[in-house]
């Protein structure tokens, strides 16, 4: 890709709607803007709401173009959640060229015919995962363009979603004015972000510790293997200190994210904070230990519940490369100290090493960008000069397949 295309990308979050833009100088990606929206219209990651989310999308779209002072006119858009499966599929073609050399026409041959599945009708696939290649019983082939062969073969996991779920995604995106340029399934967007090829080849959790879910992925030999969804995040901390400190959801939101440690023991008598309490006119002092009392046994709950998922699929002892954090809740100081503690293995949080969005909520968004850049190469570049209004667009269910592509 050349210097100054443009890539955006739209992450919809159950607490925050976030839209990134990302310049690329050759290999290089520079975020030169972000916006983002508080996220009224969604529940555990699906969309409740049609209106307010449409509104919010609206709202962190203006909100990254008032900042590098473009229009946006097209964007890809994550997908993740717990309507999310992998289901394996195998495809097998013959090799098209006289010389026999496989080139990139046969691998996207293969993996269309590793499409071919019996679907119910309420489950749509959303991106096909290659696992390995087999040329002529050559099994374990990571990449078979440029050699010499009769039959090739893939394994692969298809990734499909509900229907419903992702339809209403696109059509809150194309009701905020915004052409889908593609969809990007989120674990494989952070994977790129923040894993290495030795972690995904000696096996390693990635785990996104959001607002209404935390979602697990596990990575191993090379490729994603499993995915997950808890349905707990943040928002169940944030109640818990409502309830804890008898206050307003907003307020115990802001004492959360300023004052929240995940560890009682690393939290500071003498450091107080003052809330209203609903119900009084007069304001209340708290000490952080007190807010630490509230806050531990709830993230003890999420990652307890990550180490048992990962135990049920079929990991009991872990993975060797351990866990990477990600997701707006390891921003509680200490998140990572007890996740330690509570996954008894090696545990990293994962932070984009960009100027501006040096955050783990970040991570996915961040990511989505990124793998686009290497997945589409120039056809990912954004319209950015196409003007919003007056833009010929069709039905979402029209549209729908078009959006869908394969990661190879």
């Amino acid at each position: 890709m050349s210097k100054g295309d443009i890539l955006v990308g739209l992450d919809v979050g159950t607490s925050t709607i976030r839209v990134i833009i990302g310049e690329l100088d050759g290999l290089n990606l520079n975020i030169i803007g972000v916006g983002t929206a508080k996220s009224d219209g969604i529940r555990k990651g699906a969309i409740v709401d049609i209106d307010r989310t449409v509104s919010a999308i609206r709202a962190a779209v203006e909100h990254a173009e008032r900042m590098v002072g473009i229009s946006i006119g097209s964007a890809y858009v994550g997908v993740s959640g717990g309507h999310i499966a992998l289901q394996p599929s195998h495809g097998i073609v013959a090799v098209s060229a006289i010389d026999r050399e496989i080139g990139d026409e046969d691998v996207e041959r293969v993996m269309s015919a590793a499409r071919v599945l019996n679907l119910p009708a309420e489950r749509e696939i959303v991106d096909v995962v290659p696992r390995e290649f087999t040329v002529d019983g050559l099994a374990e082939v990571t990449d078979p363009r440029g050699m010499i062969g009769v039959r090739l073969e893939v394994d692969t996991y298809v990734v499909t979603g509900a229907r419903t779920v992702l339809h209403n995604l696109l059509r809150c995106v194309e009701r905020a004015g915004l052409d889908v340029a593609g969809t990007v399934l989120m674990p494989l967007a952070a994977a790129d972000m923040v894993l290495t090829s030795d972690d995904k080849k000696l096996g390693v959790v990635l785990v996104d510790v959001g607002a209404g879910s935390t979602s697990i992925s596990i990575f191993d030999k090379g490729t994603l293997e499993r995915v997950s969804v808890i349905p707990v995040g943040g928002d169940s901390v944030t109640n818990d200190i409502t309830v804890g400190l008898q206050t307003g959801t907003d307020m115990a939101e802001m004492v959360k994210c300023k004052y929240g440690v995940a560890k009682v023991s690393l939290a500071r008598e003498e450091e107080k904070f003052k809330i209203q309490r609903i119900g009084s006119s007069m304001d209340k002092d708290f000490s952080v230990v007190e807010l630490a009392y509230i806050i531990e046994p709830r993230m003890q709950e999420i990652f307890e519940l990550v180490k048992r998922e990962v135990e049920r699929l079929g990991y009991p002892n872990g993975l060797p490369s351990g866990y990477v954090l990600s997701g707006g809740g390891m921003l509680l100081k200490a998140a990572d100290k007890l996740a330690e503690e509570e996954l008894q293995g090696p545990v990293r949080v994962a932070v984009p090493e960009y100027v501006g969005v040096r955050d783990p909520s970040y991570v996915g968004c961040v990511g989505m960008i990124k793998h686009v850049s290497h997945v589409y190469g120039r056809s990912a570049v954004a319209a950015t000069s196409q003007s919003k209004r007056g833009r010929s667009s069709g039905g979402t269910l029209q549209k729908i397949k078009g959006w869908f592509q394969d990661f190879i």
